[in-house]
């Protein structure tokens, strides 16, 4: 998973998948925000928030239903690593369309196999800190759903695993995280019968966080992304880390990770600022170190 390989978050030696999206992708480019923007073809990328803290990725391929492809995930890659690399940028939300957020794996627009694209999707785990659905995720689109940290649905939210109706199974992690998220009995049924889930019932099981009317979605996702970003993005890190590391660890190993991260941040600036901050009965100024 790569999962060892991480320092608060941050890679400290290159994890095979990473190598692996090399030998496929060429390097971002590193071009100003606005130019980047413009190059776009299948995404549309913004800030987001009253403090423009939030990156919004917002897929686009109506026609297709939003449906996975070549383009539209080289482009999710330049957006993710021009978010990351932007110091005032605290949280990601990436959304859809009315009608879908994602689709399946759309083959007829790439030249590589399904199988070298799965691969490449499980780096968008290490960035992607709210997920929002407004229609329809399945297969590829709710995989890409399950790598995000928070998930948002729309009431009329549809998710489901419907490859075994192709011939084939999830390959980019879903019957990994699906079964993690809501149990082996109801993942097994979803996967082995292409059944969907309404987003009352992914709520239940514990896939999704909060349901809201299609219209207010975005901005709740965006609010939330707020709340996150205003937030030490150092100590978020470990955060995220110690709550990912659950999925993978034993509970003794598990906690023991958690009071490490635990002690590192008193070690930070922002926990010495964080503590000041609730003392004086005032807001803390975080700085990220």
């Amino acid at each position: 998973t790569g999962q060892g390989n991480l320092l608060y978050g941050r890679p400290v030696s290159l994890p095979p998948f990473l190598l692996f999206a090399a030998a496929y992708f060429p390097p971002p480019l590193h071009l100003p925000f606005a130019v980047l923007c413009s190059q776009f073809q299948y995404i549309v990328l913004e800030k987001k928030g009253t403090k423009q803290n939030v990156g919004v990725i917002q897929l686009n391929r109506p026609k297709a239903l939003n449906a996975l492809c070549d383009g539209l995930m080289n482009e999710m890659n330049q957006a993710l690593d021009s978010l990351e690399r932007d110091p005032h940028v605290g949280a990601i939300v990436i959304t859809g369309s009315e009608r879908a957020f994602a689709g399946e794996y759309d083959g007829s627009h790439s030249q590589l196999s399904v199988h070298e694209h799965k691969g490449w999707l499980v780096t968008i785990a290490t960035w992607g800190l709210a997920s929002v659905n407004l229609l329809l995720w399945l297969g590829g689109g709710c995989e890409l759903a399950m790598m995000c940290d928070i998930i948002y649905a729309g009431e009329k939210a549809q998710f489901g695993q419907p490859e075994i109706l192709l011939g084939t199974i999830p390959g980019a992690g879903g019957t990994q995280r699906l079964t993690r998220a809501v149990g082996k009995s109801r993942a097994m049924e979803m996967v082995l019968t292409g059944e969907r889930l309404s987003a009352q019932e992914a709520k239940e099981a514990g896939l999704v966080s909060k349901i809201y009317p299609v219209e207010n979605l975005l901005e709740e996702a965006i609010s939330c992304g707020e709340k996150i970003a205003e937030n030490s993005k150092l100590v978020v890190a470990m955060a995220k880390e110690a709550v990912n590391a659950a999925f993978e660890m034993t509970l003794t190993e598990g906690t023991k990770m958690e009071k490490r991260l635990f002690h590192a941040t008193f070690a930070t600036d922002d926990r010495k600022e964080g503590m000041t901050a609730f003392v004086e009965k005032r807001k803390a100024n975080f700085t990220d170190h």
